[in-house]
């Protein structure tokens, strides 16, 4: 099955066989990623094939299965994208905003505009299952707990952190996100949540084709990308550039109450940020074709990032007792200078003769150094206390490789196995200053508070699946296996620690496509771990400010999930609705508590409390609830998409000497599109997120409002595009936290209503998406 404009495949097509004579039906299929399909042994007879699949016009095809013919091979069949008729205009469909596929949600960036200036986190933001807050931290149905994927590739751990690569990336760079919310054994066992792939553009048209675009956002925000292809005969070469220069200000208050040694303690403060973020990245490769059955593609791609610095400036009323309160004014600088170099290799062989027999093979190198300074100066007198600097620096170096082969069994399974193996050395210092006189830029280290790390881990991994096909019922079933390897060193025999053990993990997916409505349903399960991180480990204080720090535990050891879900979708007309009920069940559930450090209290010896952070395994975890998406076109001009999810995450403690937990929380999310003239699109989109419990707190609801709209211009050469983040300004952060004689609670607000305007020129046979369909479409699955 081919897409007839371009000759690609058309994966998860619905294949239906009628009986000629009365249009009944007969047998169904599905279409795999390759765009093959096979439907079961059927009587002698005549029958029309019919092949549907959303954003297409209907294929059909009389097929004829006779004694001397019981096989029939249909060789390509392409369908055309559907054409609109607008004032004598014909435009014609492309690829849907959001596609449910088998295993998987696909998300078309391309065709969302909520995030035209922004970065891989705004993109996020409108995914559904997928919640962003204003820090950037990503969960999925209320778990943090994923894996990030760059073009398939692991992205976390040699990156500096999730959040920090994620906000690297610009959206305009990116070609869709895959979402995969109960991963199978062919994918990493890591990530409760699930797994977030994302694609970035590689263009592979012949000849010359490419893009620039530039937009600028209020209050000094730029940012500019450009990427091009050249394709001759064999040989593809691509290559990209992207620069952001961001200033996002902020304002936070917090209240906090504290018992110590049975005096309390007050602390109110407030504070202004500003955050100067720029970034450089590129990125350059090739594609060879060697033969019609074998192509190598290299790829280096390098990034540099910068906080050129980043300051807060802090208001503090300490209250001790009924003593009168006292003034502490201070002022915290960040700077960062984090560059990262990633270079990978992939191999792919196929078999014309076989079809669905591949071969592919990938290795890469990522390379970080990371050089981040946080100082705190107090800036009055009434608190006599000398300033500090914290001086981190970070080298990894990371390897990574896999094989993966799948093989056809017959016409209707296939044998899929693989093996991977990653290996990490994570060295770095942190040099804890402390200023010698008071407002004199001399410092010296402290030694007690300072120390060095050496981390490696390494993991290896094997999978294996299987999939066969009956009739309308779909099975697939595969077993992975992961030996993890962890070793933590603080210098000078501070500390260590050691993570040694080998998990299977078993998956399995049953599938029935039903002939009415193009309904499909759907049950999966999966057994997935989350391991915790060297930081979570270290067991020694990190300080985030004067009066917070983080403290690991070696002894902290991994979470184990079942992951149990149950979809179905149906097609009613123009309309398609896709539930999912889904039940998450983590076992060693680490969680993250504050406390007071009292001895560190008394021994600062000044006004306010020292808080410590720190990770336990916390008895078990459970999460149930249900997802629902609805795409309802309203008019020819008009679409509506919403989606929605509500569940009960529940955390009970082991020992009983914490207390658990019980909250119901959900998410919505509409999305309306309008298409008033033919070279016009407008999207409004709207986000909710109900309160959330914790162990030790609350988050309180947060939603906000999106405007956007695109204008083709010259022929589709250009196009402006306009953006309002955040319309009515509501999105921002409030916590509530409490532990034994601790209370406070948290406003913070980050700069979120921000205007883009921005100009995009394509050349060759590149052009700006010409419509955008902004809704789920049916293709085959629910997410997982």
């Amino acid at each position: 099955m081919l897409d007839a404009s371009n000759g690609q495949a058309l994966p998860f097509a619905n294949v239906v066989l009628l009986r000629a004579q009365d249009s009944s039906f007969v047998a169904g299929a599905q279409t795999g990623e390759n765009g093959s399909f096979e439907i079961a042994p059927v009587a002698q007879g005549k029958y029309m094939l019919r092949a549907t699949v959303i954003g297409y016009q209907a294929g059909r095809r009389l097929v004829s299965i006779t004694e001397a013919a019981p096989e029939v091979k249909l060789g390509s069949l392409k369908l055309p994208p559907t054409a609109t008729q607008l004032a004598g205009v014909t435009v014609q469909g492309e690829r849907a905003a959001v596609v449910d596929n088998l295993d998987k949600k696909v998300i078309n960036v391309e065709k969302d505009l909520s995030s035209v200036g922004g970065t891989a986190v705004n993109v996020l933001q409108n995914v559904p299952s997928v919640s962003v807050d204003q820090n950037g931290t990503v969960s999925m149905r209320g778990t943090s707990n994923i894996t990030v994927l760059i073009d398939g590739k692991n992205s976390g751990a040699a990156s500096g952190g999730t959040g920090t690569r994620l906000e690297q990336i610009p959206a305009s760079s990116i070609q869709s996100i895959e979402v995969v919310t109960n991963p199978s054994a062919r994918y990493d066992a890591a990530g409760a949540g699930g797994v977030i792939n994302i694609i970035l553009k590689k263009q592979k048209k012949d000849g010359w084709n490419g893009s620039a675009v530039a937009n600028v956002g209020t209050r000094d925000k730029y940012n500019t990308s450009l990427s091009f292809n050249r394709r001759t005969g064999k040989l593809n070469v691509f290559g990209s550039y992207d620069a952001r220069d961001d200033h996002y200000r902020s304002r936070n208050t917090m209240r906090q109450l504290a018992t110590v040694e049975g005096v309390l303690r007050t602390t109110d403060q407030q504070a202004t940020g500003l955050r100067h973020n720029r970034n450089h990245g590129g990125r350059v490769g090739l594609d060879y074709t060697i033969s019609p059955e074998q192509t190598i593609s290299l790829t280096v791609q390098p990034n540099f990032n910068r906080a050129d610095p980043n300051v807060m400036n802090q208001t503090a009323l300490l209250r001790t007792g009924d003593q009168d309160p006292i003034l502490q004014q201070t002022r915290s600088v960040v700077t960062e200078d984090v560059k990262t170099a990633d270079v990978s290799a992939d191999y792919k062989r196929t078999w014309a003769e076989q079809k669905g027999r591949e071969l592919t093979a990938s290795t890469g190198y990522t390379r970080l150094w990371a050089d981040v300074v946080v100082g705190q100066q107090f800036t009055n007198d009434e608190v006599a206390q000398l300033g500090w600097k914290q001086d981190f620096r970070v080298r990894i170096h990371a390897l990574n490789g896999q094989v993966d082969y799948a093989h056809p069994l017959g016409e209707k399974s296939r044998l899929d196995a693989g093996l991977k193996t990653e290996w990490e050395t994570n060295g770095g210092t942190d040099d804890f200053l402390v200023q010698t006189v008071a407002d004199q830029p001399t410092y010296f280290r402290d030694a007690d508070r300072s120390f060095a790390y050496d981390v490696k881990d390494f993991v290896q991994a094997g999978y294996i699946t299987g999939q066969h096909a009956v009739g309308n019922w779909s099975y697939q079933g595969g077993l992975r296996a992961e030996y993890t390897n962890t070793q933590g060193e603080v210098r000078g025999g501070r500390g260590n620690f050691e993570l040694d053990y080998l998990n299977v993990f078993p998956s399995a997916t049953v599938a029935r496509t039903i002939s009415k409505h193009d309904q499909r349903l759907q049950a999966s399960y999966s057994r997935r771990l989350n391991r915790p991180g060297f930081m979570q480990q270290l067991p020694l204080p990190i300080y985030m400010d004067q009066r917070n720090y983080r403290i690991g535990d070696p002894s902290l050891r991994p979470e184990y999930i079942n992951s149990f879900e149950l979809g179905h979708q149906i097609t009613m007309g123009d309309a398609t609705v896709t539930s999912t009920l889904f039940y998450r069940q983590t076992n060693n559930a680490i969680q993250r508590f504050r406390r007071i450090d009292t001895t560190a209290t008394r021994l600062l010896n000044t006004p306010g409390v020292i808080m410590a952070e720190y990770f336990q395994n916390f008895g078990q975890s459970t999460s149930l609830g249900a997802e629902m998406s609805i795409n309802q076109p309203l008019a020819k001009w008009w679409k509506l998409t919403a989606n929605g999810s509500l569940f009960r995450n529940s955390i009970t403690a082991a020992t009983g000497t914490e207390a658990s937990q019980r909250n119901l929380t959900g998410t919505l999310r509409l999305l309306n599109t309008f298409m008033p003239t033919p070279k016009l699109d407008v999207q409004l989109t709207s986000n909710y997120r109900a309160a959330v419990l914790t162990p030790q707190g609350r988050l309180a609801p947060v939603g906000s409002v999106d405007l956007a709209l695109r204008h083709r211009l010259f022929q589709d050469r250009a196009a402006l595009t306009l953006r309002l983040s955040d319309v009515f300004n509501t999105q921002r952060q409030r916590i509530t936290a409490y532990s034994e004689n601790f209370e406070a609670t948290y406003n913070n607000k980050w700069e979120t209503q921000v205007g883009y305007v921005g100009f995009s020129w394509y050349f060759g046979s590149n052009k700006p998406p010409k419509k955008i369909e902004a809704a789920p479409q049916n293709g085959g699955g629910f997410g997982g």
